[in-house]
């Protein structure tokens, strides 16, 4: 019995450092093309990763995947992946329409907030702020994810929460964009506090602007490489 035990528990090790292998590298990545070190459209050779980074073929296979999924790489059959190249026409089509369906639920969402439901945005934006003095891209990214994917779905509406998150997986995420400058993810910052602030108070004007802002930031300065690979949003 016991013998069986060890067993389980040494997979399960074994299990927990592939993980953490792949995991490093997709965020060792992920500040590579957050700094300028790879660039927008760079085909990313896989053996090129495994020697610069003495990483596994597999470890290498799923951080790039992890980076697909994150929409910081792109995935081409028979040829490869290479960094996302913002499409810059598609993004301000996309965002346009971003502001349609988020600022039109609005209303149905202070109409069916809860004194709970503020609190726990409250949390989701700490959770943000926790990350800015050394958070990875992907953890901002997915903290930045859980937040708004909440707030939208306070309206109700799954099919709305639905679409907006295949009209945000049309487009490079934040981490490969408006994220590059450090001044961008501390506005985003404080902009989820405000949007909370406006939930609290039930003031649907204000977080209407907030949110339409919030999606169109990008337009207000373009991005620039900085250089470090960890970040301290959207």
């Amino acid at each position: 019995m016991s013998g069986g035990g060890t067993g389980e528990t040494n997979r399960g090790t074994r299990t927990k450092s592939g993980e953490g292998r792949h995991d490093a590298l997709a965020n060792a990545l992920a500040g590579a093309i957050q700094a300028g070190a790879l660039a927008p459209g760079e085909w990313l050779k896989q053996i090129d990763i495994e020697q610069r980074y003495a990483a596994k073929r597999m470890d290498v296979r799923r951080a790039l995947d992890r980076l697909v999924q994150k929409r910081l790489v792109m995935h081409q059959p028979n040829r490869g992946y290479h960094v996302v190249k913002p499409d810059g026409r598609l993004a301000q089509e996309i965002r346009d329409v971003r502001v349609i369906l988020e600022t039109g639920a609005v209303d149905a969402i202070v109409a069916r907030v809860r004194d709970e439901d503020v609190a726990q945005m409250q949390r989701l934006a700490q959770r943000f702020d926790a990350l800015l003095p050394g958070g990875t891209i992907i953890d901002l990214h997915d903290a930045n994810i859980a937040f708004h994917g909440r707030l939208l779905g306070l309206c109700g509406n799954p099919e709305l929460v639905l679409l907006v998150e295949e009209l945000r997986g049309r487009i490079p995420s934040a981490g490969a964009g408006q994220w590059q400058k450090r001044s961008r993810i501390e506005q985003s910052n404080r902009e989820h506090f405000a949007m909370v602030e406006a939930l609290a108070a039930r003031d649907a004007g204000a977080l209407r602007t907030l949110i339409r802002a919030h999606i169109l930031q990008q337009q207000e300065e373009e991005p620039a490489p900085v250089g470090h690979s960890r970040p301290a949003e959207r």
